[in-house]
């Protein structure tokens, strides 16, 4: 038995190292965020994310959106989920959208959003760059169709959707204000990873993680997730890709996760995380939950098993070239 004195120095000192492994994990999270959040605000004041809409234009009309939110899409992909919203609100007026046309929306929003910043998460990780954002932009895509197939052949949802979000933030805040809200940000990034990194060492110590490793593991070996990273996964999918991610990018890089179930834990990140948040804020534009929650999560563990098992039959040079790097190492 330790005493009172054992315990809380060995408290004391699990948490010290946390803060380390947490300001670790954070300033490299940093170095990639804060460069792509400066050259998104520069996007965003220069007006040219209107133009990065037009090809999504034709899109819309296959997923049964009208042409406008495109706008919405894009300002999602380029920035983050809430600049879509905003954009979205200003235009739900004008262009009512049906309970079905706001889950598809939705659902595309919530696959494929602040690509400059999340890519880079992976591209971190080992993952490449160009596959990761092809993976989000057609997944997002596919889900969206599908959904569009699926509502459109039962007719359901075809009521016009409600919009319970209270309050639009303003669009154009002013440099010093959108500041504050990127230190804030970043300051809570460190906060919850922090917290993350203590909260995966109690379930660690109390064999929780063991346990839902093992649950877990027949649906983990199916889609092609090793046990290291499955906490990992489960982390992103739940919490976001920022902070999953991170923990990813700490992980690959210290050889402790595998590059395969590095890229595994990625695209399946990619394609569903931030379950909780990202969901209850698409249900406050009217969104269902059979599109923005479940379909999002059975699109994203098919869409990662089938690529998976396409995996072996691709040479190592494919692989090294187009999909991950084989070595943890820095990516260049």
């Amino acid at each position: 038995m330790f005493s009172a004195q054992d315990l809380l120095s060995r408290s004391a000192h699990s948490g010290l190292s946390a803060l380390r492994e947490a300001a670790q994990v954070s300033w490299k999270l940093y170095k990639i965020m804060i460069p792509v959040l400066i050259g998104v605000k520069i996007l965003v004041e220069l007006g040219w994310i209107s133009y990065l809409a037009l090809p999504l234009r034709p899109l819309m009309g296959l997923v049964g959106l009208p042409p406008e939110m495109g706008l919405v899409w894009a300002t999602a992909l380029v920035n983050n989920i809430y600049s879509g919203i905003i954009v979205y609100l200003t235009l739900a007026e004008s262009i009512p959208l049906t309970v079905a046309q706001i889950s598809v929306l939705s659902a595309m929003i919530l696959v494929a959003h602040s690509l400059p910043v999340e890519v880079r998460i992976a591209r971190e990780s080992g993952c490449r760059f160009p596959f990761q954002a092809g993976v989000r932009l057609v997944g997002g895509f596919l889900l969206g169709w599908l959904l569009h197939l699926i509502y459109s052949a039962g007719g359901w949802l075809q009521g016009t959707s409600r919009v319970l979000w209270q309050g639009q933030p303003d669009p154009d805040p002013a440099l010093s204000a959108w500041l504050l809200d990127q230190v804030t940000n970043l300051l809570l990034i460190f906060l919850i990873i922090f917290c993350l990194i203590l909260l995966m060492r109690l379930l660690q110590w109390l064999k929780i993680i063991d346990a839902v490793v093992r649950l877990l593991g027949p649906l983990l070996r199916v889609i092609g997730i090793g046990r290291e990273a499955a906490t990992l996964t489960m982390v992103g999918m739940t919490m976001g890709l920022t902070y999953g991610g991170g923990l990813i990018i700490h992980e690959a890089k210290s050889g402790r996760v595998q590059p395969r179930d590095v890229f595994a834990a990625v695209t399946l990140m990619g394609l569903a995380h931030s379950l909780i948040e990202d969901t209850l804020l698409m249900v406050m534009l009217g969104a269902h939950l059979s599109g923005i929650l479940w379909g999002r999560v059975i699109f994203a563990l098919v869409a990662t098993a089938l690529l998976m098992r396409l995996l072996p039959r691709l040479s190592p040079k494919t692989v090294q070239r187009h999909l991950f790097l084989q070595q943890t190492s820095e990516s260049p």
